[in-house]
């Protein structure tokens, strides 16, 4: 159970976000609403990570779901695991993700989950395995890589801190954060 309860989401702010979210606010948004402000901040900060960035959807989502691992958020796993399908991870994928030291067998996305692992458990990363990854990213998507993994902790800390629920009967809350 929810540490608050959920808001209904009335006015303006929540109209933007139903319109981001396809016509639904999730439980994540009924509880950012209890402040507007923050809510409608939010709703573009993920908006433009989920929508308008040129890093590719299957990092995006590895990501998440790794940081929904390392920080015990199963909301976010449950809300990402379907948009991480459809980007393209497996089972194989989703499967290593959960492990101490995820086995990949690619370089560039096992480069991201050290990236991810240095951001979230350590907040430093160290210079070699930024300069790994250069060898996979340009300089914008670099910056967008960062900024998913930051806003993504965010979000993950927010849920667990709050205990939102993933509403019962849902495999999903579709469309992710």
């Amino acid at each position: 159970m929810a540490r608050l309860p959920g808001t209904e989401g009335v006015g303006e702010i929540a109209d933007r976000i139903r319109a981001r979210r396809g016509g639904a606010l999730r439980p994540l948004d009924q509880m950012l609403l209890h402040s507007p402000q923050l809510a409608d901040g939010w709703n573009s900060l993920l908006g433009a990570i989920r929508q308008r960035m040129a890093l590719p959807a299957d990092i995006r989502e590895l990501v998440v779901l790794r940081i929904a691992v390392l920080n015990r958020a199963p909301y976010e796993w449950t809300a990402h695991e379907g948009p991480a399908r459809e980007a393209g991870l497996g089972d194989a994928e989703l499967a290593a993700l959960r492990e101490e030291k995820p086995e990949l067998g690619d370089v560039r996305r096992s480069r991201v989950i050290a990236y991810t692992d240095a951001m979230t458990r350590d907040v430093h990363v160290p210079d070699e395995l930024f300069d790994a990854l250069r060898d996979h990213f340009t300089d914008a998507e670099l910056v967008e890589l960062t900024a998913t993994v930051a806003a993504y902790n965010m979000v993950s800390r927010f849920l667990v801190a709050l205990d939102v629920q993933v509403p019962t009967g849902n495999a999903r809350t579709g469309g992710g954060s």
